[in-house]
This record gives structure tokens, C-alpha cells and sequence, in this order.
């Protein structure tokens, strides 16, 4: 008889533990659903786009950044020798560019006649040469022998050759560079440029800027490390939004809509905070597998993400929190 009083206290006792789990864990209190979960942001990996050794990071963990604050150098003593040939090879490029475009001086212009001029006179003059030696080889007596007269006529003959290299000259000058030759000089100037302003983007790139506000979670490299595209050199928590991640059974998810305003408490603090339902997973999520037996239903639970307000910064990551949804707002 003893022994079956003592089975009775501890079957009424198991009874009242198991009703007032199921009470606490149903989500329902004073006609409030309830729901527990984790302080969840976003995080964000900062790597640099190139490959080099660090020179310094600039922030330690825990402290606060904005968006646009440097928070770790590379070594640019490589780069920067290339960035300034670079920019002199850019120079004399459009040095040149801009003296085709200039097209020839009038000094070389009058250079150029000068020298038609000069080409001129020797032509004449070798002309008036030649016709003497032939005079003095046709008389009676000649005077000059027959190769003499060949040696002159030839002299004509390059004189003659001499003045048109030289008109030739004076027309290209007025005529000034080919269009040709501009078109591929400009090329080479663009080309040059471009090899700059990826030198310039990869010096710039030598600062690893923060994209945007948060806090430093962590420093995963340090000075003197190489780094690349593929390894983080430090974590930025993102404090804004904040929200905390909870689940809610089958039973609950009708009393959950997005857009519902809820309250927000953590341990330690005595105030709470505001928050607003803004996602509701669509797929149910169960482990191992999603087994639809009248027995593990029940187990079946919904992601929840509830945006939280927080403009004193009490929450951190991973923080427990307690949701509390009227049932009047989340059934509007």
C-alpha cells in the first residue's frame, strides 16, 4: 500500500513538472506568447582585395568604428616606386601627343625651305658644271676627257635628287604629323594611363577601409603577417539592426505575424525593450530529419527574427533574451 502511495506522489509529481514545463515552453502567459531565443547581427569580414604583408592594424577588439575608418595597412614600399614610373611614363606620353597635335614649328618649316633653297643652288650649279664640260669636250681640241663629263652629269643627276628629298621635307612639315600616328599615340597614352590608375587603385587599396559602422570583434592577423583575398584580418559586428533569433511551435505560429510589436527583456536589466516581428521562416525546421508522426508534430518549430530597438547598446551577441507578444497585437 506504501509502495503504491509513493508511485501515485510520483506520478502527480512528474504530472505537475511536465504540465508546468509544457506551460513555460508553450509560449503562453497572462494570454502573452512567449518566446525565447539569442541576440543575433550581422558580421562582417574584412579582407584586403590584394595580396601583401601588413604593416599595422589600427583598431583593437571591442572598439568602435564608422564607416570609412582605415582599420589595417599593407606594405606599400613596392608599390609606390612603380606608382611614380609610372606617372613619368604617363608624362612623356602626352608630351608627345601634344606635339603631334602641334604639328611642325614655323622654325622647322622655315628650316626646311631654307634647305629647298641650298638644294636649288647645288642643282644649278652642277647643271651649269655639266653643260661646260660638254662644251669643252665637243671642240675641236677636247679638253676634258670623256669620263669628266660623266662625273659631271652624275653630279647633276643627285643635285637634282638632293633639291627634290628637300621639297619633299618641306611639304611633310607643312602637312604635319599623320592622323595615323596621332590615333596610335593617343592609344599609347591611354594605355599608359590606365597601367596608372590601377597602380593608384592598388596603392589605395593598401588601406582596408571599413564598409560600414559597427564594433570590432575580432583581429584575426596582425603586422607582418601576408595576407590575401581569401583571409579576413579582422571582424566587424554589425550593431544596427540588431534582432533576436527564436523559434516558435506549430500551435504558436498563428498568434505570430510580422509587423507585430513585442517586448524584449534580458537577464540583468530591468527595463525592456522594444522590439517588431520582421521575419517569419516559411520552412519548418527539425532535427534530425522533419518526421510527420502525430507524436513529434509538436517539434516542428519556425524561425523568428524580432527586430529590437536599442538605442543604448545593452545587447550583445549571443545575449538570451525573452519575447513577450501580446495576442491582441499579433493577431491585428
Amino acid at each position: 500500500m506504501r509502495r503504491i502511495v509513493i508511485l501515485l506522489i510520483v506520478l502527480i509529481a512528474a504530472a505537475g513538472g511536465s504540465a508546468w514545463w509544457w506551460y513555460d515552453h508553450n509560449g503562453t502567459e497572462n494570454g502573452a506568447v512567449v518566446l525565447y531565443g539569442n541576440v543575433d547581427m550581422r558580421q562582417v569580414d574584412l579582407a584586403f582585395s590584394g595580396s601583401g604583408r601588413i604593416a599595422e592594424v589600427l583598431v583593437e577588439e571591442g572598439a568602435e568604428v564608422k564607416k570609412g575608418d582605415i582599420v589595417a595597412r599593407l606594405d606599400t614600399s613596392l608599390i609606390e616606386p612603380q606608382v611614380a614610373q609610372a606617372e613619368a611614363t604617363v608624362e612623356a606620353q602626352t608630351a608627345t601627343v601634344a606635339k603631334l597635335h602641334n604639328g611642325s614649328r614655323p622654325e622647322e618649316i622655315a628650316q626646311a625651305e631654307a634647305n629647298v633653297d641650298a638644294a636649288k643652288a647645288g642643282a644649278r650649279n652642277a647643271e651649269l658644271s655639266y653643260d661646260r664640260a660638254v662644251l669643252l669636250h665637243e671642240g675641236t681640241s677636247p679638253a676634258v676627257a670623256q669620263s669628266q663629263v660623266d662625273a659631271a652629269k652624275a653630279a647633276e643627276d643627285s643635285a637634282v635628287a638632293q633639291l627634290k628629298v628637300a621639297e619633299q621635307a618641306l611639304t611633310l612639315a607643312k602637312a604635319g604629323p599623320r592622323k595615323e600616328d596621332i590615333a596610335a599615340a593617343e592609344a599609347q597614352l591611354k594605355a599608359t594611363q590606365a597601367a596608372l590608375d590601377l597602380l593608384r587603385q592598388q596603392l589605395k587599396d593598401a588601406d582596408l577601409v571599413a564598409p560600414t559602422g559597427g564594433v570590432i570583434r575580432s583581429r584575426l592577423l596582425e603586422p607582418g603577417e601576408m595576407t590575401s583575398p581569401a583571409k579576413p584580418v579582422v571582424s566587424i559586428a554589425v550593431v544596427d539592426p540588431k534582432w533576436v533569433r527564436a523559434y516558435v511551435s506549430g500551435s504558436q505560429l498563428a498568434k505570430v505575424v510580422p509587423g507585430a510589436t513585442a517586448s524584449v527583456a534580458v537577464d540583468g536589466y530591468d527595463k525592456s525593450l522594444s522590439g517588431t516581428i520582421g521575419f517569419i521562416s516559411s520552412v519548418a525546421e527539425f532535427t534530425p530529419h522533419a518526421i510527420q508522426t502525430e507524436e513529434l508534430r509538436t517539434s516542428l518549430v519556425y524561425e523568428v527574427r524580432v527586430l529590437v530597438d536599442d538605442p543604448t547598446d545593452t545587447l550583445r551577441l549571443g545575449m538570451p533574451a525573452t519575447i513577450r507578444l501580446t495576442t491582441d497585437e499579433s493577431t491585428q
